[in-house]
C-alpha cells in the first residue's frame, strides 16, 4: 500500500478519479462515515452513507471532498471536517516486447522508460523506437507513438512493437 503523503502531486493537480482507483475518506470524529480504503468499481460509483450513490468518474479528490461536505452539512453534521486522499492509483498496462507484460501499479512521476523497467525491460526483439500508446484520457482511444520520456498516466495502454530485420 502506498503512503498517502507520497501521492499529493498528482492528486492535487486535478487528477480525475476513475474505476480502479482506491480512495480514503476520513470524517473527523465520525468513524461510521470514514473508510480507510474504497475501491472505485467498474461503473465508477461508490455508495456513501446518507448520500447514496456518488459517481466519481472524472471527479477530483477536492471536488469529492466538497460534495461530501455539502451533502452532510445541512442535515447530518454541523461542521463536517473531511479529508479525501488517493490510496492507490489504477494500474497502467504494458504489452508486446517486454519481459513481463500485464498490469503495473502506477506511481506518480513515471516515465515510459521507468514503466518498461517495471515490466521487466525490453526483450531482444523490441523496437525501442516504436512504442505505441492508447491514453486512458483519450475518448477516441487512438493509438499514438510516444518516446521514452513520455509521462505515463494511470489506465494507459502501452505496446512495445517488435523490430523487423
Amino acid at each position: 500500500m502506498l503512503c498517502c503523503t507520497c501521492l499529493p502531486t498528482l492528486a492535487d493537480s486535478g487528477y480525475p478519479l476513475n474505476a480502479g482507483d482506491s480512495i480514503r475518506i476520513h470524517v473527523y470524529g465520525e468513524a461510521d462515515l470514514s473508510f480507510s480504503e474504497i475501491l472505485i468499481g467498474q461503473d465508477g460509483i461508490i455508495a456513501y452513507p446518507f448520500l447514496g450513490e456518488i459517481n466519481l468518474v472524472g471527479t477530483t479528490v477536492s471536488a469529492l471532498r466538497d460534495t461530501l461536505i455539502a451533502g452532510l452539512k445541512p442535515d447530518f453534521l454541523i461542521d463536517p471536517r473531511i479529508s479525501v486522499s488517493i490510496v492507490k492509483y489504477r494500474p497502467f498496462f504494458v504489452n508486446g516486447q517486454v519481459n513481463r507484460p500485464g498490469g503495473v501499479d502506477f506511481q506518480p512521476g513515471l516515465t515510459l522508460r521507468k514503466a518498461i523497467a517495471l515490466a521487466g525491460g525490453f526483450t531482444e526483439r523490441a523496437n525501442k523506437k516504436q512504442i505505441m500508446l492508447i491514453a486512458d484520457a483519450d475518448p477516441q482511444r487512438e493509438e499514438v507513438e510516444v518516446g521514452l520520456d513520455y509521462r505515463v498516466q494511470p489506465g494507459d495502454i502501452i505496446t512495445v512493437n517488435q523490430r523487423f530485420f
